[in-house]
């Protein structure tokens, strides 16, 4: 799997600044004033153990799950309140974990599904070709029922339906859960080519290493608050990555 060279996103304006958001489920908070930003076009990544906040975190983001307290703002533009049809208008394009995909209907209607928003509707051919290319085994699968793919075919056909909306920011939530080694390989090569082509992504991922291995910065979200920062490198080399990630 290729490593990321060079911070692309260097120079960048800051597409997503998270100010001390809490979030709750009822009564029960999950998230305690955590705070990211994520750059044009950069690649971010989200660490911790199951429970830590991690899916939480990209619910309210994408707007399907309330922000009691802090801020969101997206390109300069506080969207807290907004819905998520709006956000999604805004070019935030949340894959969630298990896929999440119609199992009653074809590849091909799965990922029309996702340019329904006019904006996407209109380049939907052209978005097909890219998703077609990106994952060729959806092309040779497209008239095929989506319940009937493998795992990691599935998780192709959520990305690649995410892909169908235009997204300036992809939030991905556990993309490799479930999948064979070769497969995850796939799917983090093609996260690589995503942001290649100009989109930023938010990746929340167990698989500690791949994740870090890709992202030029990281958080450690611990108990529902960022814990840690800092270049993905330098966190893959961190004693306390190591010991209580990576199982070494």
């Amino acid at each position: 799997m290729r490593k990321l060279l060079k911070p692309i996103w260097e120079g960048n304006t800051q597409l997503l600044k998270i100010s001390n958001i809490s979030s709750f489920y009822g009564d029960l908070q999950i998230l305690f004033d955590v705070s990211i930003t994520i750059e044009a076009e950069e690649i971010v990544c989200v660490i911790g153990s199951n429970g830590a906040g991690k899916s939480t975190l990209l619910k309210s983001i994408s707007g399907s799950l309330a922000v009691k307290n802090g801020t969101i703002q997206f390109d300069g533009e506080t969207i807290n309140h907004k819905r998520p049809h709006e956000i999604v208008k805004q070019g935030i394009i949340h894959v969630p974990e298990g896929r999440g995909i119609f199992p009653s209907l074809t590849v091909l209607e799965n990922l029309e599904m996702g340019s329904y928003i006019s904006s996407a509707r209109k380049s939907r051919t052209d978005s097909l070709d890219k998703v077609f290319n990106l994952f060729p085994r959806l092309k040779e699968r497209r008239r095929q029922i989506a319940g009937t793919l493998s795992g990691g075919e599935q998780q192709m056909l959520a990305i690649g339906r995410g892909l169908m909306s235009l997204p300036r920011l992809l939030l991905l939530d556990e993309p490799s859960i479930g999948l064979s080694p070769i497969l995850v390989d796939a799917i983090m090569e093609a996260i690589i080519q995503i942001h290649q082509q100009g989109t930023a992504i938010l990746l929340v991922e167990q698989n500690v290493f791949h994740s870090l291995n890709i992202s030029e910065r990281a958080y450690v979200l611990e108990n529902g608050s960022i814990r840690m920062e800092g270049n993905g490198k330098d966190l893959l080399n961190d004693p306390h990555i190591i010991e209580a990630y990576m199982g070494i």
